[in-house]
């Protein structure tokens, strides 16, 4: 199966290991010199209407991605502890660092 991104961006992101909706993929990180996909970013949730920020960007490596359906993408992530966040092998923390500029909004369900 292909798909494009303007189609991923419409999948909602599930996970096996909990159930939860973690959100819609909203952007899609990409190794330009091996021309692979890394990971799935699921924006953060705005905070108070967007007057205090958004919350943490949450970033799925490929490799924790299990089925890629026609609506949703089914992931198997730890669950994160609240105001806990582990650095992985690179010294990250799961998330992108900060980028210049305004992020869109990415789009809700439409169920």
């Amino acid at each position: 199966m292909r798909s494009r991104m303007y189609e991923m961006r419409r999948k909602e992101v599930i996970n096996i290991r909990d159930g939860t909706r973690l959100g819609n993929v909203c952007d899609i990180e990409i190794d330009t010199v091996t021309a692979s996909v890394l990971s799935l970013v699921i924006y953060g949730k705005l905070r108070f209407f967007g007057l205090f920020g958004r919350e943490d960007d949450r970033v799925i490596p490929w490799s924790d991605i299990r089925i890629i359906g026609e609506d949703i993408v089914l992931v198997d992530t730890p669950v994160p502890i609240e105001g806990h966040h582990k650095k992985n092998k690179d010294g990250h923390n799961g998330q992108l660092p900060e980028q210049h500029g305004k992020k869109e909004d990415c789009p809700e369900s439409s169920s």
